[in-house]
């Protein structure tokens, strides 16, 4: 039952320090210092009415600068083939992301692994702006089967630490990288003329 699943990553994602320290306990240092960044910048997550169905998800993430549903699945193999009730659920979050201009998210927790046990995974939705399209870039979307369909396949997803490092960057940080380039880029017209 992915329930547990749902409560562990609203935890992490709502910057709860006993919740991060539970899941990395088996995280190399670096994941840890990456997960931990969500402290700082936590989210609002709260679980979906009616989740699963209708394309809400089951958690929705929600920010001053940035907000996504997410469907959280749980597995002891790394691949996840959508059919059935899951490729309905797919369809109605795939058209929800299209109609309000959201990116709907696949976290994938595989059980049994040490480490960074969550991927992500976005549904490829096609009128993102902002901050959503920049993260769109750094998500991948979900695979597609032999036969076409979209999957899970954990190998290929977006870690947990990798996934909050991006969405938590301090503030200062991002005003610091963009004063260097902009000073590089000053240097670099004086020598020109």
């Amino acid at each position: 039952m992915s329930s547990s699943y749902e409560r562990e990553l609203r935890r992490v994602l709502s910057g709860d320090e006993k919740g991060i320290n539970a899941i990395t306990r088996s995280c190399s240092p670096l994941e840890k210092t990456q997960i931990m960044m969500v402290m700082n910048r936590p989210f609002l997550v709260v679980r979906a009415a009616g989740s699963g169905m209708e394309g809400s998800g089951d958690l929705v993430a929600l920010r001053g600068d940035i907000s996504f549903p997410i469907e959280v699945k749980s597995t002891k193999s790394k691949k996840l083939y959508l059919s059935g009730r899951t490729k309905t659920q797919y369809n109605s979050m795939l058209s929800e992301g299209e109609k309000t201009e959201l990116m709907p998210l696949y976290a994938h927790r595989l059980k049994g692994v040490r480490g960074d046990s969550w991927r992500f995974f976005r549904i490829e939705t096609h009128n993102l702006k902002g901050k959503l399209a920049i993260l769109a870039r750094r998500i991948p979307k979900l695979p597609l089967s032999n036969q076409g369909n979209p999957m899970i396949d954990w190998d290929q997803g977006l870690p947990l630490h990798k996934f909050i490092a991006f969405l938590c960057r301090d503030k200062a940080e991002d005003l610091g990288s963009k004063n260097i380039i902009l000073s590089h880029m000053a240097t670099e017209s004086l020598e020109i003329t």
